[in-house]
């Protein structure tokens, strides 16, 4: 076993190709939810062929949230489809506090901005005790990393849900891009493991 932890794969932006690698770190702890199936139609030579969409989240309530989009002939085999995917997109998020940090991280380090279509999400810091001001849908996109309070702002045509999640989804992803003048910590430069285990590969 080279590579230890999850961490370990997004220091180095390693791809993960397989749902069972997700399994594998993080097991037990995760949790996933359908958000939402909606029926989708194209129209072809034979009339309107229908197919199911299923959105499914995925996350272990300590940091790691994921999600999914997939599109089928069957429900089934749509949410099957949608829960894999969410497992190969799972990103992790870095929680932070509002004003005095004591006790463990409850909300976002900043404010960020995620974007899906016309759909504009802004994630801003609220004190403990706030809980998450966010519809039922995306609220649980941020109750699976973990977040416990946060306030939000959303702009657009937000009852296009699938934007609207996507939108969460993307200001999620986004915590880890700024580097506050309290995270300036000396870094220590280390091989990849493509580098490392060249002879091997």
């Amino acid at each position: 076993m080279k590579i230890k932890s999850l961490e370990e794969i997004y220091l180095f932006s390693l791809p993960i190709k397989e749902s069972e690698i997700i399994d594998f770190f993080l097991g037990a702890s995760l949790k996933d939810e359908v958000l939402k199936i909606m029926p989708v139609q194209k129209q072809t030579h034979a009339g309107q062929r229908t197919r199911f969409k299923a959105f499914a989240a995925i996350g272990d309530y300590n940091g790691h949230v994921g999600l999914g989009v997939k599109c089928s002939k069957e429900v089934a085999t749509a949410i099957r489809g949608a829960i894999i995917l969410a497992k190969l997109s799972i990103v992790p998020m870095r929680r932070g506090y509002w004003r005095n940090k004591t006790g463990k991280p409850h909300t976002v380090p900043c404010k960020v901005t995620g974007c899906c279509g016309s759909v504009l999400v802004r994630l801003i810091p609220a004190p403990r005790g706030t809980g998450i001001v966010l519809p039922p849908v995306p609220k649980k996109l941020l109750m699976m990393a973990g977040i416990d309070d946060c306030y939000t702002s959303a702009r657009g045509c937000t009852t296009t849900l699938g934007n609207f999640i996507k939108a969460t989804f993307d200001a999620i992803s986004k915590t880890y891009s700024y580097l506050t003048p309290d995270l300036w910590k000396e870094t220590m430069f280390t091989k990849s493991p493509y580098q490392k285990f060249m002879t091997i590969l």
